[in-house]
């Protein structure tokens, strides 16, 4: 018999784990064609951008363009890649999944080739990616593959060094600005400790492979062109990318519980959120908006996400956030455990001023 749960003011049923498989059965099947038209317009996009810059650079050069407008149009395109770059992540990020393509060989070669273009060492992200998914929502089990989130009990019993880390953690200039950079550019350089050997030589190679990559591209382009190129793409693809992963596990009411209480099901219909975009950024975010249905069952490739979720009222009943919305996410910063939602810093100031009053009286 299936349960009954209280959503939003609403009864629905809650499908047992056999019951939502059966729903997403004919969805995890990878389909070639859509995924190797989705190779040839994302990292065929890529590809024909370089080559435009490459020109634009040799016209410039020619005094064909001034180099005032010259400059301008390599910032813009290079900004428009950094978009695709989201895509292409989304490409790496199901062949991480094995669900990309069928065969386990390609998948692992398009990651490899997916993660260069996005500076991302493929075993260990792959690695670190299905902690998250085994945990994600699960206080006992933060730390990798996640956002650092601490309950308002946390948080107060802390050190002052720790709350002024995590509040600097949680500015939105740092979160979403500098800390994608770093992520990127700095961190994915370095092996995590506790990884296994294949893990940790495959950030090595990706590391051999970004340094050759930019050899080449230097070569072709000069350094300044190349630099001013390659950050462009970067800032514009890590700052999305984060943003992404942020508002679909950062919202007001989240799923965060401890231990025992962790359960899959509901991790992945509560814990993740189905973020309502206009269709050309989905087309830009591979359709990964659809991240209650990603969660639930991460072999569905990006391509299928949107054909499963609107194919039984159970995926779509989960609340949609929209672009307006999902700016709220930004005051989200602590777990508040006993109310169960997110609360920003001046809702705990209140919380607290409140509680003092009522000492007092």
């Amino acid at each position: 018999m299936e349960n009954v749960e209280e959503t939003a003011g609403t009864k629905r049923k809650k499908k047992s784990v056999s019951e939502w498989k059966a729903l997403v059965a004919d969805f995890q099947k990878p389909h070639a064609g859509r995924a190797w038209w989705q190779v040839f317009n994302t990292m065929g996009s890529l590809l024909g951008i370089w080559i435009g810059l490459y020109f634009l650079q040799a016209a410039m050069q020619a005094g064909e363009i001034a180099s005032s407008t010259g400059w301008w149009i390599t910032v813009l395109l290079s900004a428009f890649a950094g978009l695709i770059l989201v895509r292409a992540f989304i490409i790496f990020h199901d062949c991480g999944h094995g669900s990309f393509l069928a065969s386990k060989k390609t998948n692992n070669a398009l990651g490899f080739i997916t993660g260069l273009a996005t500076f991302t060492p493929y075993y260990q992200w792959r690695w670190e990616h299905a902690i998250h998914h085994s945990s994600t929502g699960d206080l006992s089990r933060r730390g990798v593959g996640d956002i650092w989130t601490l309950t308002v009990k946390e948080y107060l019993e802390s050190t002052r060094w720790t709350r002024f880390t995590y509040r600097m953690a949680r500015n939105p200039v740092i979160l979403f600005l500098i800390a994608p950079l770093f992520l990127f550019l700095v961190l994915q350089r370095f092996p995590n400790p506790k990884a296994k050997s294949r893990e940790k030589k495959s950030v090595h190679l990706m590391n051999l492979a970004i340094v050759a990559k930019a050899a080449v591209l230097i070569s072709i382009f000069g350094f300044v062109p190349w630099l001013v190129i390659q950050l462009t793409m970067m800032t514009v693809a890590a700052c999305c990318g984060v943003w992404l992963f942020y508002v679909q596990h950062q919202f007001e009411d989240a799923y965060w519980v401890k231990g025992n209480d962790w359960d899959f099901t509901t991790a992945a219909m509560e814990g993740s959120s189905f973020y309502k975009l206009p269709k050309v950024l989905q087309w830009f975010s591979g359709n990964i908006g659809f991240h209650h249905v990603h969660h639930l069952n991460p072999m569905i490739p990006n391509y299928n996400l949107e054909r499963c979720h609107c194919s039984d009222p159970y995926f779509e009943k989960v609340p949609p956030m929209n672009i307006l919305t999902s700016l709220k996410s930004i005051n989200y910063r602590l777990w508040d455990e006993d109310n169960g939602k997110m609360i920003g810093f001046r809702q705990l100031k209140r919380q607290l001023a409140l509680k003092e009053l009522d000492q007092a009286a």
